[in-house]
């Protein structure tokens, strides 16, 4: 843990304080490290599933241009991956100690986080060979993942909504259980996508999945401390202190007559 992250949080007198539960708590920073390791390894990973063409001379060009969906889904995963580590990185900036169960948690997160590689190289394999039912598959597949590993958002969520103790004190005690509705809005996107994908068309799942990720990079600190509301909150007290400062001249003015 950094020497600021350390200064940030108050000593923690638990062994004291009988509102602390009897079980062992553990610092953050080796959980830490070891996520960031494996998303890190899972980004580097990345580049190998774009393969080096064989080409004849004068067709580097063109063999090259062929695997434009392996380039996509390099992007998209890299991409994804990214926004994973952002979350997870505003989630643990909140967190003062680990117990057991959010160690648990955090390894069913890195399990699926490290799997969707896979099927984004598979969906672009299969939307690259452009028969219809193997894009099916790949979707079905995809979205199965994804929304697994929205699902392990939602346990970290419910750890952390359900042990306060293991929390900053400076975080609203909501903060967490506002959190599990991002998480349940994309294990329920990802099973509509998946469906719609497999009985409709893939092409509407593959908007569910650009969108997503979107969504979970803007709302990555969070619902209620998102830039854009936070922007918006701050407008708002601005208009309300404006009026205010409006009403008291008005008033005073009232008075002086």
């Amino acid at each position: 843990m950094s020497a600021s992250k350390q200064e940030s949080r108050p000593a923690a007198k638990f062994e004291a304080d009988s509102s602390w539960p009897q079980v062992r708590l553990a610092e953050t920073d080796r959980l830490e490290t070891f996520s960031d390791s494996v998303l890190s390894i899972t980004i580097t990973l990345l580049v190998a599933e774009i393969v080096r063409p064989e080409y004849a001379s004068g067709q580097l060009l063109e063999k090259l241009a062929a695997q434009w969906a392996s380039y996509i889904a390099f992007l998209a995963s890299f991409c994804y991956a990214g926004v994973i580590w952002l979350n997870h990185r505003a989630v643990f900036a909140r967190v003062r100690h680990c117990d057991r169960s959010l160690h648990l948690a955090n390894l069913f997160l890195l399990l699926t986080s490290a799997l969707i590689p896979f099927p984004t190289a598979i969906l672009s394999a299969a939307i690259q060979s452009g028969n219809e039912f193997d894009a099916r598959v790949a979707v079905t597949l995809y979205a199965a993942i994804a929304g697994s590993m929205c699902l392990s958002w939602l346990v970290v969520f419910h750890v952390l909504s359900i042990h306060p103790y293991l929390v900053d004190d400076g975080v609203s005690p909501d903060f967490f259980p506002k959190e599990r509705f991002r998480a349940w809005l994309g294990v329920i996107l990802y099973t509509v996508a998946g469906l719609a994908g497999w009985l409709s068309t893939p092409k509407l799942a593959l908007l569910i999945f650009l969108a997503l990720p979107v969504f979970y990079g803007i709302t990555s600190e969070g619902l209620t401390e998102t830039r854009i509301r936070l922007q918006f909150r701050r407008a708002h007290r601005g208009v309300l202190a404006k009026r205010g400062v409006l009403a008291k001249g008005s008033h005073d003015g009232v008075h002086a007559e």
